[in-house]
């Protein structure tokens, strides 16, 4: 208790410089000030060059709900450990960066409706260490965290009781950082929550977890304790909104539900033939990119979900080539040679722009690709059985988070008889999909996006005339 009680006061004293300008309240400046940090989860810019990240688009919904009159700012901080000490300085309205609710930083601010659920995961590289069972085997080893972390607040706890448990709190290294130290060898252990541990394993396919470091946590915003309640209750009222309505599951599933897809294999293998098989192709891909506008790691993720990249891949249904062709898709698509790489990658590109067509207007991205992307798989005709279903579940059939549980339910007779076209696998397609936003993912990180040579090329001009990749 005595080590909190220090770290309270020097989170206190770190915050008691005023600002310089007070901060007026959201209704009377018509602005929100929304303090957070960079990092996956949070706040960061993606493969696209667009903003993202889940408290970017939870605030930015926030901003919304309050009245269309309400502009949004971000106050961009550091790291982790300036979150709340920036907050209780007065320069934000709320904090949105990822938040756990510990007992010290009840001290300090008001927690909102907790709107996820996570468990603080000791991380270890599995070619280097030994799995850890318990905290006492941390004991001796080199072991970080972010400073200002709920991971630190939590070995200050335990370290009450173990006091040969030491580790380093750093300042200006996020979790994400941490998590490639340990991947690169350079660290033995370090602690994150469990979402962004099954994103990094995705990148890092070395990274095993140890042991759960206690019980799970519940992440919320953060509050002032000021006598102005309107912006808290708002907040509650927002949550309450979208936990119903399923916005915020839709909003969890964009960045979580696919992180847990592949197993430590499969990532390597894909790193693997990323370096050695892609680039033969890279330039196919990016060409398709010019004439759809389907980014082409996109494309490429699709490839190797549906042939590893191998031009000669036939299944036993002879389904063929590079993006596994039908016959009759082909024939649509004016493919002469399935296993011609250019041909295939194309005619890929062009049925899959086709399919996103076919979606209804109203259904956003990204759910609209990932629908698309199920029936690519599947076939449109069974993913409007699953939309049905959805709907008559109460479910939202424009959402891929809903839609991913009602598709299952094809393959089960008192599903599949109650809708038009009857009996489909329709796990597959979810598998499908979960992978491809995977390989996605990972072609983000670490392939440039193409800049269009011709950002207005017309695709019904290039179709019209049956336009080839130059090989």
């Amino acid at each position: 208790m005595r080590s909190l009680l220090i770290l309270l006061a020097a989170l206190l004293l770190s915050s008691c410089q005023p600002p310089s300008k007070p901060l007026p309240p959201v209704r009377q400046g018509k602005e929100l000030v929304v303090v957070t940090y960079n990092s996956p989860s949070t706040y960061y810019v993606d493969g696209l060059n667009n903003f993202a990240g889940l408290e970017y688009d939870l605030t930015k919904l926030f901003a919304k709900y309050l009245g269309n009159d309400i502009k949004i700012r971000f106050l961009l901080v550091d790291n982790i450990g300036q979150v709340v000490p920036t907050l209780l300085r007065g320069k934000a309205h709320l904090a949105a960066a990822g938040l756990s609710i510990t007992h010290l930083r009840q001290y300090m601010v008001r927690f909102g409706l907790p709107y996820q659920e996570v468990r603080q995961q000791v991380v270890f590289n599995r070619e280097r260490s030994n799995k850890p069972a318990s905290t006492r085997d941390l004991a001796g080893k080199l072991l970080e965290v972010p400073a200002g972390s709920s991971y630190a607040e939590r070995l200050g706890e335990i370290a009450q009781l173990l006091p040969e448990l030491q580790w380093r709190e750093l300042k200006n290294e996020s979790s994400d950082e941490l998590l490639e130290r340990v991947a690169e060898g350079a660290l033995d252990y370090t602690i994150a929550d469990s979402q962004l541990v099954a994103m990094a394993q995705n990148f890092y396919p070395n990274l095993a977890v140890g042991f759960d470091f206690g019980l799970p946590d519940h992440l919320a915003w953060a509050f002032p304790k000021t006598d102005d309640d309107w912006l808290y209750q708002k907040s509650l009222g927002f949550f309450d909104k979208i936990s119903k309505d399923g916005t915020l599951r839709s909003l969890l599933d964009r960045y979580y539900g696919h992180s847990e897809r592949l197993e430590q294999a499969d990532v390597t293998n894909f790193l693997v033939r990323m370096r050695t098989v892609l680039p033969q192709y890279l330039r196919l891909f990016k060409q398709a990119q010019e004439i759809t506008g389907i980014d082409w790691r996109l494309l490429a993720a699709i490839s190797y979900r549906e042939s590893h990249w191998d031009t000669y891949s036939t299944s036993p249904t002879n389904v063929r080539g590079l993006m596994m062709l039908t016959e009759d898709t082909a024939d649509k698509m004016g493919v002469t040679d399935r296993l011609d790489p250019n041909q295939s990658i194309l005619a890929g590109a062009r049925y899959l722009v086709t399919l996103k067509d076919t979606i209804p207007a109203r259904v956003p991205e990204p759910d609209r690709t990932w629908l698309a992307l199920a029936s690519y798989n599947i076939g449109y005709a069974h993913l409007e059985d699953a939309r049905v279903l959805a709907q008559r579940q109460k479910l939202n059939p424009d959402a891929w988070a809903d839609l991913k549980h009602t598709l299952p339910l094809l393959n089960k007779y008192e599903y599949f008889s109650s809708v038009k076209h009857g009996f489909a696998r329709g796990g597959a397609p979810v598998i499908f999909v979960e992978s491809v936003r995977t390989y996605y993912k990972i072609l983000e990180r670490y392939e440039e996006k193409h800049i269009p040579v011709l950002p207005s090329f017309n695709l019904a001009y290039a179709t019209a005339r049956g336009t080839t990749l130059t090989p």
